[in-house]
């Protein structure tokens, strides 16, 4: 057996060829999704409002507080959307408006879970009328895409249109959300605390 001293060297054991990344890593954060968002409805339909969840000092009604607390969310949202625009150079920004975009979007996120855990908890899923039946059913929509948007952002390689897609979601289905709650609120109730 005679060896080739100008022949390239081989590694042990050979590469593996290059995978291209499956469908189960775009089918799994829409099975999160889905799963909580039906979870959320189903636990919000089937359990027993108890009228009232939390109250803050300084505040007239629960009502005033997850209106408040909403509008707090919802301006994050916005912060949300104009740094993702910056991010994407749709919009001139700094050099850390990613660091604008994550933080606000984790302010703006741990605004809304007392909201939800309220409305779940003290108001449950109804559908009496059409504002209150999008309203319940935006929010389940809400957390579910939000959870899937978390789980996209760890995945490598993902097409550029998917996450604005995703976050872009996330967003409207949040400004519904404080459409027909906070500033209907505000619009029945005047702007109160």
């Amino acid at each position: 057996m005679t060896v080739d001293p100008n022949a390239a060297t081989q590694s042990w054991p050979p590469p593996e060829p290059e995978r291209r990344p499956g469908a189960a890593r775009y089918l799994i954060p829409a099975l999160v999704a889905a799963a909580v968002a039906v979870a959320l409805g189903a636990y919000g339909k089937i359990h027993d409002p108890a009228g009232t969840a939390f109250n803050l000092a300084g505040f007239s009604s629960t009502g005033a507080v997850k209106s408040w607390l909403a509008t707090v969310a919802f301006f994050f949202a916005l912060v949300q959307l104009v740094s993702a625009l910056m991010m994407y150079g749709k919009l001139p920004g700094p050099s850390w408006s990613g660091t604008l975009h994550r933080w606000s979007g984790r302010v703006a996120f741990l605004v809304a879970v007392p909201v939800a855990v309220h409305c779940l908890y003290a108001l449950g899923f109804q559908s009496y009328e059409s504002r209150v039946l999008w309203h319940s059913l935006l929010g389940c929509f809400f957390f579910g895409v939000f959870s899937a948007k978390m789980l996209l952002l760890r995945s490598e390689r993902l097409p550029g249109w998917l996450l604005p897609i995703v976050g872009g979601l996330v967003f409207s289905a949040l400004t519904i959300l404080w459409l027909t709650s906070a500033l209907w609120f505000f619009r029945t109730f005047g702007v109160t605390t």
